[in-house]
């Protein structure tokens, strides 16, 4: 294998990463160099069938890249120019600059920038393409001006040799701009001068703290995103100045990238809704089926010749079979849904304009991504770290001095005895000195208190004077009391700071404070503070501070070093000419005072929300522009990594990481350097693993993994809050196949962000993702059983009018009480389900989700697609469709063709092979559902039913057999009937047969009622028996029964509705009492159906998971004691 580029190396001892390059032949992991891992290695080989396999279903990811993989213009995608030196610069980007005067830089004339904007166009974003529909519009509009946005109005450029002001969409590539401190960048900049340049690239890279951007003469090695010699369109100078040259504008800057990919994709509806539409095709089909057959049979045996009868039943049977209800029940039951999930900081973006009726077949993804939420699929759950799960503010976590480690962050990874942070502590009020004293910050407002203010300036000093905020009682006065004689700000030369201070002591006025990297202010020092008295370094203190070192940067912190000079007056008199230029200013001899170390923080919550949605079944995965090694010490600081990578284990065992297997281990840290170059194979590899990061991460790459994750059937669910997390949260807005969740943060989020995402967190609380996937699992087990509750009324409205063809008897159920029962009591009955509780405390966040991605699932979907592509090429074969490289030409359909096609689908082998195929995912419409629906609780409804209109019909001098004569004589039960003599030698009149056939469609139609009200109950029967508190504590339940009874006892008890439904004030109330019992016996049947499934139940849930419940303290600053 040969090595890898140097551009691509990071430092083994401080960095955990498996990277996978595209160019592996055997799969195996070596180290390079003795740095970065390269490769998987598994204890098996893979054979032929499983390369095949791992290739399968990502061949449409793959005809992607080689679709878009090749534009006409490389350089209009990737920027080169950052890795030419100065000397070709110039030559390559036609313009004229000075690196070592950039003021008198000549820069374009007027006439060649005038030429370059006609051929480049203006530095704008372009606009959506308007092709779609309008909504779809002007969402798409919506984010570009988010984008736009964050592009400043104007800059300064020099042009003909001098400065002027101009817009900034009329830069072109080669004009030389001046940037300074709070400055937008107004196009990607190549740097060829700079003093003291940071940059904020948080939001495009997800990078938590501002980034030095100097020139660099030679060039840059690294990739765009991380070339220091780089600043980028719309991204805030927080310190500094700089010269640059423009090398990208518009639609090819990296912003403009990052916005065509928000703008790209394209959707389809969400799997709920296409299985709510399948299930009413289906019924629907079944349905006309019916009425069909057995309308012919009814008007060729029974009623020969009688159409009227045969046709009433044929719209009884459509009306009976096809539930009219559904469609309002499902739009009602999610926008009732969203509703209450905005108050719990949960806001579902766009469900206004929610078809209904035939259109909620036809949703469209935006209004129908609370269906997915509330389906209850979510699998997989990607997550940027800065601003999301972090706070994005840096923190003082540690402070070491005197030898003695001390905390000031409640940390759940400190070693025991760390003691607390205190200002009697030695060295400690000293440190704080520094950390106020020794900074360039700057206030907002200086009239408010400390804890009131925003602080502006780099994040690390942000940190710092947060801290010493905290630990002095009155900041304002403790700095004007001691002012700054001198200052050398730090710099990517030196990586310190110094600041000599009016500040007096025993020996002098005058005192030095130096803070920066470690090694740099360590070899300034010769002596080290403990208790107060300096003290000469020695091997003791060096392992020491060794040891403090390695503490603070093995979990990721940023570590600074502390250093002072009491300056003697005899030295230093306080009229002292110190000067930057020619070094006249103390650089040795200095104390070492100790070691402070920062973090950006894990937000309050989001320890225990990993915890709660890994047990929910839902793997949550870290994708982040930052450092792998930061990545990875939040990951476990968090609990989103509990395992061992492969270097971890390695360390553990004391075995070279070659000799650790990809097999024996759970976690692994993706570096983004590697992911263009993934196999298949390795794409699986990573996917199969519980706790996954990705670092070094860029839009596109987020986007890669999205897609990546949908090929293997996640549903992806993708949280950030910056513009480089906008495509992946737009993706996952638009999937094609499959249905995701773009959830962005409401206050720190950018407006990019949260336009491009279809759910926000109000609260910027990453916990709130939790209640969301526990409100949207309690939403789909409700509509189930809403669904659940609403189709078992089909079996005893539809029995009886097979009934009343095949035997014949008197018709049961007329169609108009069939709709009376359908868009009536069931309506009200079935949107009360949306008010209902879950069954236990945490059993919906125990179960595994409904369509779990596993081993298998992922086997049976890679053969799935095997499958299809060996047909397909086989079938090119056969029709001689073969394209250049061996693979079936794609040849677009017509329509009819593609309805052929899907009609002669259910006839072909691969149709029942994948039809058969074992499989643990739980659809809204699932054969147990039928199965009750239909064949329990439809059955028992059904018996109820006949049981209470034979007993009215005995009642009323009609026997079971006589009812069966008299409908097939077929001129009873009408107001011009003969008499009717029955067994018992009772006449019956013409009046008397009209009254009772009303009163025995009257009880029917109670009945079904009445045995609904207990089904309203035995329906919520899964987890637990259907007794108890929980299932009687919806009061909308009862609204819904007591809405319905009203409604019933109306329509059977009001004479003159009698013309209209045909009911019957005769009949009394006693007869209730049949149905209910037969309502008692549901309840009964669905008690011994939790027992007889609890097997099942048992296996779906998802098991504890060691490490992951830790308590969630308060991981905020600890208090201290202010020094005055």
């Amino acid at each position: 294998m040969d090595d890898q580029p140097s551009s691509h190396i990071e430092e083994v001892t401080t960095t955990r990463v498996v990277a996978f390059p595209s160019d592996v032949v055997e799969h195996e992991e070596k180290a390079i160099n003795a740095l970065r891992p390269k490769g998987v290695e598994m204890h098996r080989s893979m054979t032929q069938e499983d390369k095949e396999l791992s290739a399968a279903g990502y061949e449409h990811l793959e005809a992607q890249k080689i679709k878009v993989g090749a534009p006409a213009d490389a350089s209009n995608v990737d920027i080169q120019e950052h890795r030419l030196p100065f000397s070709k610069i110039e030559e390559a980007l036609q313009t004229s600059i000075d690196a070592k005067d950039p003021g008198g830089s000549y820069g374009l004339t007027a006439a060649e920038a005038q030429v370059r904007l006609q051929r480049d166009g203006r530095n704008v974003l372009t606009p959506p393409k308007k092709k779609s529909a309008f909504r779809k519009i002007q969402k798409s509009e919506a984010i570009l001006a988010s984008f736009l946005a964050m592009i400043p109005p104007s800059c300064r450029v020099v042009r003909e040799g001098t400065i002027t002001n101009i817009a900034a969409a009329d830069l072109v590539k080669g004009d030389v701009v001046l940037l300074r401190t709070g400055d937008k960048t107004p196009a990607d900049l190549l740097v060829f001068s700079a003093s003291d340049l940071k940059v904020d690239n948080s939001s495009l890279t997800g990078e938590s703290e501002p980034q030095e951007r100097f020139p660099l003469p030679d060039g840059s090695k690294h990739r765009p995103p991380e070339a220091e010699n780089l600043v980028f369109n719309s991204t805030l100078v927080v310190n500094g100045e700089a010269w640059g040259i423009v090398v990208r504008t518009g639609d090819h800057t990296f912003i403009g990238q990052i916005a065509s990919l928000t703008g790209g994709e394209s959707g389809n509806e969400s799997p709920l809704a296409i299985e709510i539409g399948r299930f009413v095709m289906i019924v629907s089909c079944i349905a006309i089926l019916f009425a069909v057959v057995f309308f012919a049979v009814g008007i060729t045996t029974v009623y020969k010749g009688q159409a009227a009868h045969t046709v009433t039943f044929a719209v009884s049977i459509l009306v009976a079979f096809v539930p009219e209800g559904l469609p309002s029940v499902v739009t009602l039951l999610l926008s009732i849904a969203a509703k209450r999930m905005a108050k719990q900081n949960v806001l579902v973006k766009d469900l206004q304009g929610v078809e209904t009726l035939g259109q909620l077949l036809s949703f469209r993804h935006r209004q129908s991504i609370l269906i997915e939420l509330a389906s209850g699929s979510l699998t997989l759950l990607a997550t940027d770290k800065t601003g999301t799960l972090t706070r994005n503010q840096m923190t003082v976590t540690n402070l070491w001095s005197g030898g003695k480690m001390y905390t000031a962050f409640q940390s759940n990874n400190d070693e025991e005895g760390t003691a607390q942070f205190t200002m009697a502590a030695s060295g400690m009020p000293e440190m704080v000195d520094i950390a106020a004293l020794n900074s360039r910050i700057k206030f907002d407002k200086t009239d408010v208190p400390f804890d009131q203010r925003t602080i502006l300036g780099d994040a690390t000093e942000t940190g710092l004077t947060r801290f010493a905020g905290r630990s002095i009682k009155d900041y304002d006065a403790h700095i004007k009391s001691n002012p700054k004689v001198f200052e050398v700000p730090f710099n990517s030369t030196n990586k310190w700071a110094l600041v000599i201070l009016n500040k007096p002591h025993s020996s002098g006025t005058l005192t030095s404070y130096i803070k920066g990297a470690p090694e740099r202010v360590l070899a300034k020092c010769t002596t080290y503070l403990q208790d107060g008295v300096p003290h000469p370094i020695t091997e003791e203190f060096s392992a020491s501070y060794d040891a403090a070192y390695n503490y603070m940067a093995s979990r990721g912190h940023r570590v600074i070093a502390c250093a002072q000079y009491l300056l003697p007056e005899e030295k230093y008199p306080a009229d002292y000419p110190f000067s930057k230029n020619d070094g006249n200013y103390p650089e040795t001899d200095y104390c070492f005072v100790g070691l402070v170390s920062l973090e950006d923080p894990p937000k309050h919550g989001v320890r225990e929300a990993i915890g709660k949605l890994r047990l929910a079944g839902i793997k949550v995965m870290m994708v982040t522009g930052d450092h792998p090694k930061t990545a990875e010490a939040i990951a476990r600081k968090i609990n989103l990594i509990l395992g061992d990578t492969r270097a971890t284990l390695a360390e553990k065992t004391n075995r070279a990481i070659e000799e650790v297997y990809e097999d024996e281990v759970s976690a692994v840290v993706v570096h983004g350097d590697d992911i263009d170059g993934l196999e298949g194979w390795q794409w699986d590899q990573i996917f199969s693993k519980p706790e996954i990061v990705f670092a070094r991460t860029s839009p596109k790459h987020k986007l890669e993994i999205v897609k990546r994750a949908q090929a293997l059937g996640h549903i992806v669910g993708v949280t950030g809050d910056g513009v480089n997390d906008a495509p992946a949260l737009k993706k996952s807005s638009y999937m094609g196949c499959q249905a995701d969740l773009g959830i962005a943060m409401n206050i720190s989020g950018s407006d990019v962000s949260k336009e491009a995402a279809n759910m926000i967190l109000l609260d910027d609380n990453f916990a709130s993702t939790v209640n969301g996937v526990a409100e949207g699992r309690l939403i789909f087990a409700n509509l189930k059983r809403s669904i659940q509750y609403t189709v078992s009324h089909s079996t005893p409205e539809v029995i009886p009018q097979l009934l009343y063809v095949v035997l014949p008897l008197p018709l049961p159920l007329s169609a108009i009480l069939i709709l009376v029962i359908d868009l009536g009591f069931e309506l009200c009955a079935a949107l009360s389900f949306a008010w209902d509780k879950p069954e236990t405390d945490d059993g919906l966040m125990r179960m595994n989700p409904r369509k779990p991605v596993n081993e298998q699932s992922v086997r049976n979907l890679k053969k799935r697609a095997l499958r299809r592509s060996r047909t397909l090429i086989a079938t090119a074969s056969r029709t001689r469709t073969i394209d250049s490289e061996g693979g079936p030409k794609l040849i677009r359909r017509g329509r009819f063709a593609t309805y052929l096609n899907k009609l002669r689908t259910p006839f072909t082998r691969n149709f029942w092979e994948d039809l058969m195929e074992p499989s643990d995912d739980e659809t809204l419409v699932d054969l147990k559902l039928l199965s009750y629906a239909y064949l329990e609780a439809g059955i028992i409804e059904t018996m109820g039913a006949l049981v209470a209109y034979f007993v009215v019909f005995y009642k009323n001098g009609f026997t079971p057999a006589e009812l069966r004569t008299t409908q097939k004589l077929g001129v009873y039960y009408t107001s011009s009937s003969p008499d009717f003599l029955n067994s018992r030698g009772h006449i019956i009149t013409a009046a008397k047969q009209v009254d009772a056939l009303a009163q025995a469609q009257s009880i029917f139609y109670l009945s079904i009622f009445i045995m609904q009200c207990f089904n309203l109950f035995a329906v919520k029967a899964r987890l637990s028996f259907p007794f108890g508190r929980r299932v009687v504590s919806n009061l909308w339940n009862f609204v819904g029964i007591f809405a319905g009874a009203c409604l019933g006892i109306f329509i059977v008890y009001t004479p003159p509705l009698h013309v209209v439904f045909g009911g019957s004030f005769h009949l009394l109330p006693l007869y209730w009492l049949i149905p209910a019992a037969f309502g008692v016996l549901l309840l009964i049947w669905s008690s011994l159906r939790v027992l007889l499934l609890r097997k099942s139940i048992d296996k779906a849930m998802v098991k504890d998971i060691n490490g992951l419940m830790i308590p969630d303290d308060e991981d905020d600053e600890c208090p201290v004691k202010t020094m005055n």
